[in-house]
């Protein structure tokens, strides 16, 4: 997320997961990201969406592509493995990808840790690569193929919507990860008790819009200021300083390797 053009007009926030392609006016919400410099990660379900997106996206300053085989989808797009591998060399950027172990998806659970472990071995081949991750019910199973087949120095995770344990997201950020949040990760005690003792070097904020909704509202990419004023609350730090820890963080994120 780092050009010429984004050194000159450096992001004010960071939107690192939102589904950009499932909002009805796509192509003014990357103009609304550019306009309010909302560093922002577009993410795919599928590898057939990767191409018109990044086209959608081609100039803007702030929206980055990632190409994606979300874990609820695999058992309809398990087919569309080898399209994902061959796009894989040009996008730097991976998601959503992951594990979902619901009940509406636990059937798929065997080909979408075939799937996942696939995707990684790719990415630590390729190297470089940065990756925003579902995680939903399947953390251990997760952090263990992270751990077996991505090495820290040829790729980075950023975990979206975490909400594994405490002991788990320890053990998450020991292998590197970084962590996404969003304004309803922060409605849930049980959850804002986990995200205040998330390392504050690791912190992202993340809509997933436009599945979160506010007062019937999609949420959009701007929006993530309203998340960085209620995570510097509960973090009690001020909410520019938050901010700019945010911004450093990304930087990090993107610069290293």
């Amino acid at each position: 997320m780092t050009t010429a053009a984004t050194t000159r007009q450096p992001p004010r926030w960071v939107d690192f997961h939102c589904h950009l392609d499932l909002y009805r006016d796509h192509a003014a919400v990357i103009a609304e990201c550019d306009r309010e410099r909302v560093a922002t990660l577009a993410v795919t379900t599928t590898p057939k969406a990767w191409k018109r997106n990044r086209e959608l996206a081609s100039r803007s300053r702030h929206v980055r592509v990632a190409l994606g085989l979300h874990p609820q989808l695999v058992a309809d797009r398990a087919g569309e493995l080898p399209l994902f591998e061959a796009l894989l060399p040009d996008a730097r950027y991976v998601g959503e990808i992951g594990l979902d172990a619901g009940p509406r998806f636990y059937r798929s659970f065997p080909e979408q840790e075939r799937i996942f472990e696939r995707i990684l071995r790719a990415c630590a081949e390729q190297g470089g690569k940065i990756l925003t991750v579902h995680s939903v019910r399947a953390v251990p199973k997760l952090l263990g193929h992270i751990e077996a087949a991505l090495p820290q120095d040829r790729g980075r995770v950023i975990l979206h919507w975490f909400t594994g344990t405490p002991a788990e997201a320890r053990r998450a950020a020991a292998l590197g990860c970084y962590f996404s949040i969003n304004r309803e990760m922060l409605r849930s005690p049980k959850h804002r008790q986990l995200v205040a003792a998330l390392p504050l070097d690791r912190l992202l904020t993340e809509t997933d819009g436009p599945f979160v909704e506010i007062d019937g509202t999609p949420i959009r990419p701007p929006s993530v200021s309203d998340t960085v004023n209620q995570l510097a609350s509960l973090r009690a730090i001020e909410a520019g300083q938050l901010g700019r820890t945010i911004i450093s963080n990304l930087r990090a994120l993107v610069t290293a390797g």
